[in-house]
């Protein structure tokens, strides 16, 4: 659809996407696409659960083992 009619017809093209349409915007008089308007689509996200490793693993450092904040953090 070019620029002219989508802005012309601008809350028609908004109800058609509304209901699941997808419109491509042309450009120029060589009516290039340039772009496409497509219905939202909201996400569902999962819940991460927390603590999944818990109970299953332990970290040990060696009596020896030293590192100083610069070290950790690779500041120089």
């Amino acid at each position: 659809m070019p620029v002219g009619e989508v802005k012309t017809h601008f809350s028609e093209v908004l109800e058609e996407v509304r209901q699941g349409s997808t419109v491509g915007i042309l450009y120029g008089r060589a009516k290039k696409p340039v772009a496409m308007i497509v219905p939202y689509v909201e996400e569902k996200v999962k819940k991460r659960k927390i603590g999944i490793l818990d109970g299953k693993m332990t970290v040990k450092f060696m009596p020896d083992f030293e590192m100083t904040v610069e070290e950790l953090l690779a500041v120089k």
